[in-house]
């Protein structure tokens, strides 16, 4: 019972205590409550206030950024557009110094004639039609850029502006820092007539003195006048198309002596070159233009101008030199001092001599074709197009060589015609057409005849063409069709230091049986065009006539030496090696010619004869038939017809 009350007493306790300690806890915890409501509260409004302190601090911090940063852009403007005034500045301070134009002022005219229209302004409009008209038939290889007083295309009226205008302020900066050539001058009447003066920057001017009614024929003289003092280069090369050789070659001597430059003084003997040409003085060109390259030896239109006057000469050896060093030259990286039009034509005519010298005409057919297709410069592009019928011909393509011919353009004028008349004998020649040839020789002077009857070409006689190729072509139609009294009264009129005169004098000994005499022509054409395999090749022809066979392959295989790409030596290698029982050894030769003239007749003739001989029936009745498709002399059609039934 003890235990029992004291555990009671002690589980029980105060009920009055208990509650009041239940009410005091219970208020406590409210009051915790309270504050806990407040707490979080005064946390939220402190994080609210955060939040929105953060977003403001954040916005004011991009606008801030914003702001510096359209600053910098507008510092990096400012920098920008005061860079660009400085570039402008600069450049227009470069373009004001480096300006070589022409500028024609007002002239100043009677007051009659100003209310006629003819105003002074009027004047220089006419006088700068008449000078661009100039400029425009002008043709030279020559740069602009490289004339020491050039003004190009750059020729205006200056036409005064009232205040300060920018145009008024760069001419002011040109006439300052530039080198324009300005043109004034005044028309005024006098007993005569009419009175046009015209000046130059400060020279005392030319005066042109005529009618009224032809005042058209006076702005003419004038602009000419001004031509000549201001471009005196071009007005040589303008005086020589108008045939005025003798007024061009002053002013060439006079440059060649007083040029501002060494290029000056060597481009004046380019055109001391090219009127020696046109007045049949080869050696003259030729002197004149060694001449140019003495001054200036990267030259490369003046070696150009050395093999082309070479060429004429028929001096092969010398010719080839000079095209190989202008090849060099104007393929190279240097400054070849040529318009890129000329430098075009003149680098593909150059490839097309070594080309023909050495016997590759394949890649002469093909740079021929590509040639034929560029802008053309002093005729060559035609020049061109004649060039790949010929390279045909040397192919023995003989078809195609005469419809290539047969479909060039017309030639419409005198010196086009001429021109094509001396083709048609060289394809005659190529061709061994000798029947055609012999009547184009009246045809080639009657031309010539024409156009020395109209002025054309200022030229005083044709020696060198008719000494240097029509008369040694004509000789060889001659001995070829029997007639050689007639052929010995050709050639040997005909210079020696001439190698188709050597040739051909050779051929003839040759075709006569003459075996010493051909010889000797032949040693001495190989002595004179050491270089070239023609004169190999045909004395190792004559060689292989006369039954030498040894001493005809030691010509071919040096021919062959000297033109790689030249079939002729190879296709008579094979048939010297046929004689020789060697028909074996002969197919190679033939399968490298081939290679080279693929459409030759008589080289499948022969390749077949001797597979025939060497028991190939099969391959022999394939060269026959290929044979068979191509041009064929009478005689080879025989022997086809005649080793066909044997085989």
């Amino acid at each position: 019972m003890a235990d029992e009350d004291e555990s009671g007493h002690s589980g029980t306790g105060d009920p009055a205590a208990i509650h009041v300690a239940l009410d005091a806890a219970t208020a406590a915890t409210a009051e915790a409550r309270a504050y806990l409501r407040k707490q979080a509260r005064l946390a939220e409004l402190q994080i609210d206030t955060l939040e929105k302190k953060d977003e403001f601090e954040l916005s004011h911090l991009r606008w801030r950024r914003f702001n510096d940063q359209m600053k910098g852009a507008l510092q990096i403007m400012l920098v920008a557009v005061a860079a660009l005034i400085v570039a402008g500045l600069g450049a227009t301070v470069w373009s004001a110094a480096n300006d070589k134009g022409l500028v024609i002022e007002a002239f100043s005219v009677p007051p009659d004639m100003a209310a006629r229209g003819l105003t002074g302004q009027a004047i220089a409009a006419q006088l700068q039609d008449k000078l661009a008209a100039l400029q425009d038939q002008t043709e030279s290889a020559r740069p602009a850029d490289s004339y020491a007083n050039n003004w190009g295309d750059d020729i205006k009226v200056q036409i005064p502006d009232t205040g300060v205008s920018v145009g008024e302020f760069y001419r002011l900066l040109a006439a300052w820092l530039g080198h324009e050539t300005h043109i004034t001058g005044e028309v005024y009447r006098d007993a005569g007539g009419l009175a046009i003066v015209a000046r130059a920057g400060g020279d005392g001017g030319t005066t042109v003195l005529g009618r009224e009614a032809d005042f058209d024929g006076l702005m003419q003289q004038s602009a000419e006048a001004i031509y000549a003092r201001t471009q005196p280069y071009r007005y040589a090369v303008y005086s020589e198309s108008q045939g005025r050789p003798a007024q061009a070659r002053a002013i060439y001597r006079r440059l060649a002596v007083e040029g501002a430059a060494p290029r000056d003084r060597a481009w004046a003997y380019v055109g001391l070159g090219v009127l020696d040409v046109v007045a049949d003085d080869g050696y003259g060109a030729v002197d004149a233009s060694r001449q140019a390259v003495a001054i200036v030896p990267d030259f490369a239109l003046g070696w150009s101008d050395i093999d082309n006057s070479e060429t004429g000469l028929a001096h092969d050896e010398a010719a080839l030199a000079a095209a190989r060093v202008a090849l060099r030259l104007m393929t190279g990286s240097g400054d070849v001092d040529m318009t890129p039009r000329a430098r075009a034509i003149t680098t593909w005519q150059s490839k097309n001599d070594i080309d023909n010298a050495l016997g590759d005409f394949t890649a002469a057919l093909r740079d021929g074709r590509q040639a034929a297709g560029l802008a053309d410069f002093s005729g060559l592009a035609e020049t061109a197009r004649e060039a790949t019928v010929q390279a045909l011909a040397a192919l023995h393509d003989d078809a195609a060589a005469r419809r290539g011919w047969d479909a060039l353009p017309a030639a419409d004028d005198p010196p086009e015609r001429l021109l094509r008349s001396i083709g048609a004998l060289g394809l005659d020649y190529w061709l061994d057409d000798w029947r055609a040839l012999l009547p184009q020789r009246d045809v080639v002077r009657k031309n010539f005849e024409t156009v020395l009857a109209q002025h054309l070409f200022i030229v005083s006689s044709l020696p060198t063409l008719d000494m240097r190729l029509l008369r040694p072509a004509v000789a060889n139609a001659m001995a070829a069709t029997g007639d050689f009294a007639g052929a010995h009264a050709m050639i040997d009129k005909t210079p020696l230091d001439c190698l188709i005169c050597l040739r051909s004098r050779g051929r003839i000994a040759a075709l006569a049986r003459n075996w010493a005499g051909a010889d000797y022509w032949f040693s001495r054409a190989a002595a004179f065009a050491p270089s070239i395999p023609f004169s190999y090749s045909d004395w190792g022809r004559m060689l292989l006539a006369k039954g030498d066979y040894d001493a005809a392959i030691a010509k071919f295989a040096l021919a062959n030496r000297k033109g790689p790409h030249f079939a002729d030596p190879l296709e008579m290698w094979g048939e010297a090696l046929v004689a020789q029982n060697r028909s074996d050894l002969a197919l190679a030769k033939f399968a490298e010619a081939a290679r080279n003239a693929p459409n030759w007749g008589r080289l499948h003739l022969k390749w077949g004869e001797a597979l025939l001989w060497s028991g190939d029936k099969a391959g022999a009745a394939r060269q026959f038939a290929v044979a068979r498709t191509l041009d064929l002399a009478p005689s080879e059609k025989s022997e086809l017809a005649r080793v066909r039934a044997h085989g």
